[in-house]
C-alpha cells in the first residue's frame, strides 16, 4: 500500500486527511493573555493540514514566559477559543490545544513581581525579551513538593477547559527547556525529593501530568511533546538516551494520541542532514503513534513515512508562510518565504502582517 504525507490517518476517533501536521508556534498575537479573532482566522486559513496544534498556551497567569502568550485558565479565555476552534472546524479541520508552563524560562516582569519558579533553582541560560526590554535569565526559585499537586492541577484545569472550548485534543508541552521538560532532565533538576534524583523520580511530574489530562480527555486525545536532545535555553541531561527511552517506555501505559519528537537543533552543513537524529534511537522504544518534527521538506517527509520512522511530519516555517501547504505540496507548486521579522508579534498595529496576508497558491 502506497503512503506518503497526503495519505489520510486515523488518529482516534479522528479521521486526518493528511499526515501533515501543523506544528505548534509561538506567534504572540494575543491581548492581555486572550486570544482573538485575528488568530481564529490565522488557524482557519491552516486548518487542510491533518492536524493543528496551536502555540503554547499558559496554563495559569504565573507559567508565562514570553510577551502576548495567549492563556487557557479562565472562563473569558474559553470563549475566545471557541472562535478559533469553531473557525477550524467549519474548514474542515481538527485543532489540538498545547498546554504549557514555562518555569524558569520566564521573568518576574511577566509575573506579576513573581520569581520564576522550577524543579531547581538553577536559572536557565540566555535572554529573553520582557515588558522592560531584553533581559539575562534570573535564578528562579526551586518548587517545594507540596507546591507541585497545585501545577498538576493547573494542567488538569487546563485541559477541562479546552474540552469546553471546543477542541479536539491537548498536547502537553514536555520539550524545549520549560518546566515539565526542566523536571526531566538531570542538569535542571537536583531536587531530592520523590520529584528529582532517579530517573523514575524526575519523570514523575510529567506522568502525574498524564494521569490527570487523560482522566479528563479519556484514550488518545492527549499527545506529549519531547526533545531529547536539545539544549534550548541551557537544558542538559547526564545521559539522554537512557533518560528519554525510561520516559517512552512509561508511555506506553498509556493510550495516548501521540507522541512528538523534536530533532535536534544541528545539522550538517554540507549534506543538509540532521546530525544525531532521534527517530532510530526512540521508534523501537515507543509503541504508540509518533510526530517527528526536524525542518523537513516535502521529499524527506515523504521518505520518514514510507520508511515507517513516524507516523506523520509536523511542519512549522512552512505552514507559516504556505497556508495551503497540503494542496502545494500535492500540485509540486512553488512555496512562499517565510519572514522571520514578523514570527513573533509585538502589539496591536500590525499583527496581521507575516500572518494572516501569505498568499494561498494561485
Amino acid at each position: 500500500m502506497f503512503i506518503d504525507l497526503l495519505s489520510p490517518f486515523q488518529l482516534g476517533q479522528y479521521t486526518l486527511n493528511n499526515r501533515m501536521v501543523m506544528a505548534p508556534m509561538t506567534r504572540l498575537r494575543a491581548i492581555n493573555s486572550i486570544p482573538t479573532p485575528l488568530m481564529a482566522e490565522y488557524y482557519a486559513q491552516r486548518a487542510s493540514a491533518g492536524l493543528i496544534v496551536t502555540e503554547c498556551t499558559m496554563v495559569s497567569p504565573l507559567s508565562n514566559g514570553y510577551i502576548n502568550c495567549p492563556g487557557i485558565y479562565s472562563l473569558q479565555q474559553v470563549e475566545a477559543w471557541k472562535q478559533i476552534t469553531e473557525a477550524v472546524h467549519a474548514k474542515g479541520g481538527q485543532i489540538f490545544l498545547q498546554l504549557w508552563h514555562s518555569g524558569r524560562v520566564a521573568h518576574p516582569s511577566l509575573l506579576n513581581g513573581e520569581t520564576p519558579i522550577a524543579p531547581s533553582a538553577i536559572a536557565a541560560r540566555g535572554t529573553l525579551h520582557t515588558p522592560i526590554g531584553k533581559v539575562a535569565f534570573e535564578k528562579p526559585r526551586a518548587l517545594k513538593t507540596e507546591e507541585i499537586s497545585n501545577l498538576i492541577e493547573q494542567f488538569r484545569q487546563g485541559a477541562e477547559y479546552a474540552q469546553q472550548a471546543g477542541f479536539d485534543g491537548v498536547e502537553l508541552h514536555a520539550a524545549f527547556g520549560y518546566l515539565i521538560d526542566q523536571f526531566l532532565q538531570d542538569g535542571s533538576n537536583q531536587r531530592s525529593d520523590q520529584y528529582g534524583g532517579s530517573i523514575e523520580n524526575r519523570a514523575r511530574f510529567l506522568l502525574e501530568v498524564v494521569d490527570a489530562t487523560t482522566k479528563v480527555w479519556g484514550d488518545n486525545k492527549v499527545g506529549i511533546k519531547l526533545s531529547p536532545s536539545n539544549t534550548f535555553y541551557g537544558m542538559l541531561d547526564s545521559d539522554p538516551k537512557r533518560t528519554f527511552t525510561h520516559v517512552l517506555e512509561a508511555l506506553n501505559d498509556y493510550a495516548l494520541a501521540y507522541v512528538h519528537l523534536m530533532e535536534p537543533n544541528e545539522i550538517d552543513l554540507q549534506t543538509r542532514e540532521v546530525l544525531n537524529p532521534v527517530l532510530p534511537m526512540f521508534r523501537p522504544v515507543y509503541k504508540g503513534y509518533l510526530i517527528t518534527n526536524g525542518g523537513y521538506t516535502k521529499e524527506s517527509g515523504d521518505a520518514v513515512i514510507k520508511s515507517n520512522q513516524a507516523d506523520l511530519v509536523s511542519f512549522g516555517k512552512l505552514f507559516i508562510a504556505n497556508p495551503d501547504l497540503p494542496y502545494r505540496f500535492k500540485h509540486d507548486a512553488d512555496l512562499n518565504e517565510p519572514d522571520p521579522k514578523t514570527f513573533y508579534g509585538r502589539g496591536v498595529d500590525g499583527a496581521e502582517i507575516g500572518y494572516i496576508d501569505y498568499p494561498a497558491a494561485p
